[in-house]
C-alpha cells in the first residue's frame, strides 16, 4: 500500500482524507502537476513548480507551501514508496468552505495532496510502434493554459477515442489542432520542419514541450510555432505528442489514415532519445 501526503500528514493511501466541502471536490477549484520520476529522481522539478505558481496566480489561489518544502515532500514519497520510475502527482485546491460559487475568504487554507504512481516511462511499447489518434471538437473552457483539474472533457475524449479503436484524441477548433487530450501535438512537414501551435490561452504550456523545442533547435531542426490543420497533419511526414508521462510519443495514424508509412519517424525517434538522455542527466 502506498504512502500518500494529505495536508501535512504522510499516511497509507486508504487513510488519506479531505473534507466533503473541499472546493476541489465541489467546483474543480484546483490545480495540479505531475512530475516524472526516472531512477528515483525528479525530472524538471523546477519547471513544474514554476508552472504551478503560474496556475495558482491565474486563479488567485494561495500557495500551500514553499518549493523547497514541496521538493522535500516529493523526495520522501519517492523514498517511502521505493519509486524508481513513474510520477508524483500533486494537487492544490482552494480548500474547504461552505458551498458557494463565490470564492471563500482569502485566509481559507488550501488543501495539498500528493501521491506516487509507478509506471514504465522509458520502455513503452507504444514508443516503438506509435499511437493512433482520432480528432474531436475541442469543447473545453477557454483557459486551457491553466493546469486545472477540470478534466471531464479530456476524459470523455480519451474514452471516445478508445471506443473508436484509437489510443487518444486530438482536439480541433476552427479547423486547427489545439492539442491532445492530455499532451501537446506536433507534426513534421514535408520540408522537415517541426510545427506546433504557439502558446496562448488555447493550450497548456507543456513543461516537456519547452524541453522538446529547445532540444530540437539544438539539434538543428527547423521549428515553426503556428496552428496546423487536420489536413496538414494527415499529409505530414511525422506526427507526435509530448507530455511528462509520455515524453515524446510518435503518432502514426489520424482518423484511420496512416501518417507517411505508418511508422514512427526519424525526427520523432531522435527527439525521444535525446529527451530521455537529458532527463536522466538533469533529474534531481
Amino acid at each position: 500500500m502506498r504512502t500518500v501526503y494529505v495536508n501535512g500528514v504522510f499516511c497509507p493511501e486508504d487513510e488519506g482524507k479531505v473534507s466533503i466541502f473541499d472546493r476541489g471536490f465541489l467546483f474543480a477549484d484546483a490545480v495540479y502537476e505531475v512530475v516524472s520520476v526516472l531512477d528515483g529522481k525528479l525530472v524538471d522539478f523546477a519547471g513544474h513548480m514554476a508552472r504551478l505558481a503560474r496556475s495558482l496566480g491565474e486563479l488567485a489561489m494561495a500557495a500551500p507551501t514553499s518549493d523547497d518544502e514541496l521538493l522535500a515532500i516529493h523526495r520522501r514519497l519517492i523514498a517511502e514508496n521505493a519509486l524508481e520510475e513513474g510520477a508524483v502527482y500533486l494537487q492544490v485546491t482552494r480548500g474547504p468552505a461552505d458551498r458557494d460559487f463565490l470564492f471563500p475568504p482569502q485566509d481559507t487554507k488550501p488543501s495539498l495532496v500528493l501521491f506516487t504512481q509507478a509506471a514504465a516511462l522509458r520502455d513503452k511499447p507504444a514508443a516503438r510502434t506509435g499511437i493512433r489518434v482520432v480528432t474531436l471538437p475541442d469543447l473545453r473552457w477557454q483557459r486551457r493554459d491553466i493546469k486545472t483539474v477540470q478534466l471531464l472533457y479530456p476524459s470523455m475524449a480519451k474514452t471516445e477515442a478508445k471506443r473508436r479503436g484509437a489510443d487518444d484524441a486530438w482536439m480541433v477548433e476552427d479547423g486547427c489542432v489545439t492539442e491532445g487530450s492530455s499532451n501537446n501535438a506536433y507534426i513534421v512537414d514535408a520540408g522537415g520542419k517541426l510545427v506546433t501551435r504557439p502558446l496562448s490561452h488555447a493550450i497548456l504550456p507543456g513543461i516537456t514541450r519547452i524541453a522538446v523545442l529547445r532540444l530540437a533547435a539544438e539539434s538543428g531542426i527547423a521549428i515553426k510555432e503556428r496552428p496546423f490543420t487536420v489536413d496538414e497533419a494527415l499529409a505530414a511526414k511525422e506526427a507526435f505528442i509530448s507530455s511528462a508521462s509520455s515524453f515524446v510519443m510518435p503518432v502514426v495514424e489520424i482518423d484511420g489514415q496512416p501518417i507517411a508509412d505508418g511508422r514512427p519517424g526519424e525526427i520523432t525517434r531522435r527527439l525521444r532519445a535525446i529527451y530521455i538522455e537529458e532527463a536522466l542527466k538533469t533529474a534531481i
